[in-house]
């Protein structure tokens, strides 16, 4: 067991227990957060012990990720040497050698010795590496062509390990498949694969996988071009790049490791070089966890973010059963469905992220941590989205057509388990889940005031949403404490810049956030440090000025929407205090901690203030529907 006492489920128990979960989340709001009845935690509890999955409530670092993981296996370059290859040339459907471990017989070359082995020329037909279960073979690419008419071209089907050199340009191309072959794959390797090389690989299945290793496979360097109608790169066990450049263009996943019966492996991990990678499915698909600690990633999924989500399928940028990490590097998404999926935890700590999605840009069933990466998302329905989200550091700039971050998903392990197995049961049953209602009688996703547990915790770096849904948005509760938060609001429509179903509090940092006069919460407290909430009417372009009583200046923003309302806090405030809030030198006064709805439509300590009334006939206390019974017009979580 993992030292991290990694709770992973293998995919046939989440199948099993598939039920359990929808069982479960009967008894959960639609965000996916466990109620506190009785029955709802037996469930969840029965959910856990049928297998382990991460502490998917604190995600790892890289580092404790690796460590935690079973080591990927591969040759270094200085353990074997070119001087002592033997020469293979191939010519046709056959090939000549002085080694009396290469055969060759009906279009099959087979080697069955341990050995380097330089190959040269072009050969129509196989080339099979069956040797001995102790035996290492290096085969050396030297502008080698080797096109199969039948299945695999490259198949190594005994043998400790495979490694391919690359020398010159060389091309492998397999032909047609039965669909009983367990050789599925241009190259293909039931042992650990090392791919190394100073040479360029061009690699074409128009039937299957371009390369797979059924044990690790490791890229050290070199130059790989990798075509094929499924899947490009699959290492089972795990998939490691670590050099070199890597392009790959597939019908289905372009880098997979899907190993489900191990939870120290199924992991995809990009310490170095250059990946580009279009995928007609998901960029990178890991049974357990991806990792990128550096070099360049370029991902184009699902025909990128214009193409929007599919109707079938998956065509994510990055995806992950446990969790995404990513510590270093430079990466950038386009995806038709989400840049970034994880069914259990991420971790963004450092490196460059640029992400446009046709769903949501960043999403995580569990916890998100952004503390230290850069992360840009241009395009997105919803732009960050999990159960327990915390930004501690970093730079965070979201755009989203919908929610800029929404608190909403599952906040145990239980129920993240018992979420992804509903998930999983709704691709292949029905299901009907029964959803707990709020306070106003509608269910959760549906215009719910209640708190089902989510978080949204800012403590430090610099977060900047410019949503036309909610900008921040809680099912639970709205934490801000440090770092300097700007949330441009929609410009119409009762959504707002802040939006929590439980406590929402400002302690600390610099929030300034622009929204309608529509629908305005503001903190639920004023202990701590003060906040204003103006009623102030501006346009697209408009200067925004705040000072205190004494004139100074506290802070000037230029909005790139219209807004009707203006919150800001920073410190130094006082509640209780008036300050002045000027639109194109248009001022208004305001006393902090005053102003707008609190938790739940709950108006604040201090009563409503101006900006905090509900429109005539609109929703009462608590999101409860008018007398005349209508229900409301409601922000959506």
């Amino acid at each position: 067991m993992k030292a991290l006492k990694k709770m992973m489920t293998p995919a046939r128990t989440i199948g099993a227990i598939a039920l359990v979960g929808t069982l479960a989340l009967g008894a959960c709001g639609a965000s996916g957060a466990v109620s506190s009845g009785g029955g709802a935690t037996s469930v969840t509890t029965a959910v856990a012990a049928a297998g382990t999955n991460g502490d998917t409530t604190a995600p790892p670092t890289a580092a404790d990720a690796l460590a935690s993981n079973s080591k990927a296996s591969y040759v270094e370059d200085s353990d074997w040497k070119a001087s002592d290859a033997v020469d293979v040339t191939l010519s046709g459907s056959t090939a000549s050698s002085s080694s009396d471990a290469v055969s060759v017989s009906d279009g099959v070359l087979t080697i069955s010795k341990a050995g380097v082995y330089k190959l040269s020329g072009s050969f129509t037909g196989k080339v099979v590496v069956a040797a001995g279960s102790e035996d290492r073979v290096v085969l050396i690419l030297d502008n080698a062509t080797i096109t199969s008419s039948a299945g695999a071209a490259i198949e190594a089907t005994s043998g400790d390990d495979l490694v391919v050199s690359l020398e010159g340009t060389s091309t492998i191309t397999d032909g047609t498949y039965t669909g009983t072959e367990d050789a599925n794959a241009a190259i293909y390797a039931d042992m650990d694969l090392t791919i190394t090389g100073s040479g360029t690989l061009n690699v074409t299945s128009g039937a299957s996988d371009a390369i797979t290793s059924k044990d690790d496979l490791y890229v050290l360097s070199g130059t790989i071009n990798a075509t094929a109608s499924d899947d490009g790169l699959r290492g089972k066990d795990s998939l490691t790049v670590a050099g070199g450049t890597v392009t790959v263009n597939a019908g289905g996943d372009a880098l997979k490791s899907d190993q489900d019966n191990d939870d120290t492996k199924g992991y995809v991990s990009i310490v170095d070089g250059t990946v580009t990678l279009t995928s007609g499915g998901d960029g990178i698909d890991a049974y357990t966890d991806a990792i990128v600690t550096g070099g360049t990633l370029s991902i184009t999924s699902g025909g990128g973010a214009s193409a929007g989500k599919p109707s079938t399928g998956s065509a994510k940028g990055i995806k992950a059963q446990t969790y995404i990490i990513v510590d270093g590097g430079v990466t950038t998404i386009d995806a038709g469905d989400d840049a970034i999926h994880s069914d259990g935890a991420l971790r963004l700590s450092s490196g460059m992220i640029t992400a446009a999605s046709g769903d949501d840009g960043v999403h995580t069933e569990v916890a998100a941590v952004l503390d230290g990466a850069s992360v840009t998302v241009t395009q997105s329905n919803e732009a960050l989205e999990g159960g327990l989200i915390t930004i501690s550091d970093g730079t965070v700039d979201l755009t989203s057509s919908d929610d800029g971050i929404n608190a909403s998903g599952s906040i145990t392990v239980e129920a993240g388990l018992a979420a992804t197995a509903e998930s999983s049961s709704d691709t292949t049953t029905t299901t009907t889940t029964t959803q707990q209602m709020g306070p106003g009688g509608m269910a959760d996703g549906g215009g719910s005031m209640e708190d089902t547990g989510e978080q949204l915790t800012i403590t430090g770096g610099t977060v900047t949403v410019n949503a036309n849904g909610d900008g921040l948005d809680s099912n639970g509760s709205l934490t801000i404490s440090g770092g300097t938060t700007t949330v441009y609001g929609p410009a119409s429509g009762a959504n707002g810049a802040l939006d929590s179903n439980g406590a929402m509090s400002i302690t600390g940092g610099t929030v300034i956030a622009f929204a309608t006069s529509e629908m305005v919460e503001t903190p639920t407290t004023t202990d701590g440090q003060g906040w204003v909430s103006a009623s102030a009417t501006g346009s697209a372009g408009s200067t925004v000025t705040i000072t205190d009583s004494s004139g100074s200046v506290l802070g000037t923003y230029t909005s790139p929407k219209a807004f009707g309302n203006v919150i800001y806090s920073t410190s130094g405030m006082t509640n209780g205090s008036t300050y002045t809030v000027s639109v194109d030198g248009t001022a208004t006064e305001a006393t902090a901690g005053q102003g707008g709805m609190g938790m739940g439509g709950q108006p604040p300590a201090g009563g409503m203030g101006q900006g905090g009334q509900p429109p005539m006939g609109g929703s009462g206390q608590g999101g409860q529907p008018p007398a005349d019974g209508q229900a409301p017009t409601a922000p959506q979580n």
